[in-house]
């Protein structure tokens, strides 16, 4: 069989799995991972993508329109558009990085309307780019992809990763689910666009986002930054999982007895409307949406309204219970830590895009709609896969290289006690998801729910190996797990409130306290601080 020059190259493999061997792996198939399996291709490097999902339909983009932080290059627009989001995000954020990833967001964005992304025309004739239709951009995505010869593994989640003898990362493995086999990938590097964790919460697109990727990392020995900007929740009808919250500008909510929730309508109204949920149910109706209003609404996001039109709800004339979904990381700001421009981490061999890297160099402490996150998951892409190519191809030959797996929840057997991973699943849930612990967050609240969590890890480090059959749904609980432990930790590491973080104990915001608080560790879970980057500049130039 001939292989195309920058194909994965298949090699043996023993009965029962399949092998492969590859320049860059990149480990997710949304718009993060398939820029950079794109970019890393470009370069030169034989590259595997391997998909949670069916590559260019899972995970939240692919469910949903976004919008993007595209700005013309003008440096009036461009100051505008680094100033608008800085207090918001606690002037967390790196103008340095701002500007790279509006400039590559600019040329890249532009790239997609070559290659055939049909943008929608203004009434003057200029095609607009700040936003994409999901559907639409990662049917092109994966299209990309295959043409520049990246060879893709469809519903094959990754489960550890490989490292050699010096702790760098050189691979990874997983399942394949609709042929019931494993597969291994042997690489030079590894990028790792897996999406954050949104704790099977019932958000449009995120159940495959459980931060399998963070729990994969962090055995190989990779940091955190910015995991206390994790508790965004969003406004969703109590019997969907479209959380769109945008549409809810134009809503009245109101308690059980039809009261209106004091301060919902306002621009803190989430925390309005999370306080009323702890007494009791809430409802929206969105009755302050004109006639030509309900029109565009009804065009611009169509599967927002597909709840209200199965159940025969009108949401413009009848009242509808809401609820509050947990978000995560995947709208919040942390996740792996980058060292340096090519989105490397901190563990030699592994890049880390998208969601599952740290947003705080352009976010800071809080994100919105998908504007700035899908501009970093572009742009970040793009780095990480050209690293990936530049690192490996550096690496050369690795021929004898011997490797061993990182994994360790689920795949050690210690006792004969069993794994229940759908019991796991739900004692995260029961610590992440109540708005008192997560929410409106507090140092005894933080504590008692860390020695739960705690205690949760210590049972399954513990616990048998999984069954085949349970393997896979026990690395997504214990990547929720961990994913919790490192939010929390970090939580009570800063004792403010900024951005999204919201201390009860510490209401204001602290301007001491203007720096990231960088997170590792399983068994045992730390935290330190690193200081902002502007300070890390000044000090840089003396």
């Amino acid at each position: 069989m001939t292989i195309q020059p920058n194909r994965a190259e298949r090699v043996y493999a023993p009965t029962g799995s399949v092998e492969f061997e590859a320049d860059v792996l990149v480990l997710g198939g949304g718009p993060a991972g398939t820029w950079a399996a794109v970019c890393a291709a470009e370069r030169g490097a034989r590259v595997v993508l391997a998909d949670k999902g069916f590559c260019g339909t899972s995970g939240a983009t692919a469910a949903a329109g976004t919008g993007v932080w595209y700005v013309d290059p003008n440096p009036a627009l461009r100051e505008a558009a680094m100033a608008n989001r800085e207090k918001l995000g606690g002037h967390l954020q790196d103008r340095r990085w701002m500007a790279r990833v509006l400039d590559r967001t600019y040329q890249q964005s532009n790239r997609l309307a070559e290659c055939g992304y049909p943008y929608p025309i203004d009434d003057s004739g200029k095609s607009q780019r700040n936003s994409l239709q999901g559907p639409e951009y990662m049917r092109l995505m994966r299209k990309r992809t295959k043409q520049t010869g990246v060879t893709i593994l469809d519903h094959s989640p990754a489960l550890e990763l490989l490292v050699d003898d010096d702790g760098a990362v050189a691979g990874a493995s997983g399942v394949r689910r609709q042929k019931d086999d494993r597969w291994t990938v042997r690489a030079k590097a590894v990028v790792i666009a897996t999406g954050g964790c949104a704790f099977l919460s019932k958000t449009l697109g995120s159940n495959v986002l459980t931060g399998d990727g963070y729990l994969m990392a962090a055995e190989a020995g990779a940091e955190f930054s910015g995991m206390e900007f994790s508790n965004p929740y969003a406004i969703s009808a109590a019997f969907g999982s479209v959380t769109k919250t945008l549409f809810y500008g134009w809503a009245t909510f109101t308690h059980d007895d039809g009261s209106v929730v004091p301060g919902a309508a306002s621009k803190g109204g989430r925390s309005a409307i999370a306080r009323a949920l702890l007494e009791g149910p809430v409802y929206a109706r969105l009755d302050k949406a004109d006639d030509e209003v309900q029109r565009q609404m009804r065009v611009s996001q169509p599967n927002f309204f597909l709840p209200f039109d199965r159940t025969g709800i009108d949401p413009f004339k009848d009242r509808f219970p809401i609820t509050l979904r947990l978000e995560g990381t995947v709208r919040g700001t942390g996740g792996l830590r980058i060292v340096d421009d090519s989105c490397a981490t901190s563990v030699a061999g592994l890049y880390a895009a998208g969601d599952a890297a740290t947003r705080e160099l352009i976010c800071g402490g809080f994100t919105g709609g998908g504007s700035h996150n899908a501009a970093w998951a572009i742009s970040s892409g793009t780095w990480a896969g050209q690293g990936a190519a530049d690192y490996a191809r550096q690496l050369g030959t690795i021929g004898g290289r011997k490797l061993s797996r990182s994994g360790t929840i689920a795949y050690r057997s210690r006792s004969r006690r069993a794994f229940e991973p759908a019991a796991l699943a739900k004692a995260v849930q029961r610590e992440v998801f109540p708005y008192e612990l997560n929410y409106f967050r507090e140092a005894s609240r933080l504590e008692g729910a860390l020695a739960r969590l705690d205690a949760a890890w210590h049972d399954v480090s513990e616990a048998d190996a999984a069954s085949k059959a349970d393997l896979l749904r026990a690395r997504e609980g214990a990547a929720m797990l961990a994913t919790a432990r490192w939010m929390y930790r970090s939580a009570l590491a800063r004792q403010e409130s900024r951005g999204m973080h919201r201390r009860d104990d510490f209401p204001e915001q602290d301007d001491r306290q203007r720096h990231y608080v960088t997170a590792g560790g399983l068994d045992e879970v730390w935290t330190s601080v690193r200081p902002h980057a502007d300070a890390a500049y000044a000090e840089a130039a003396e």
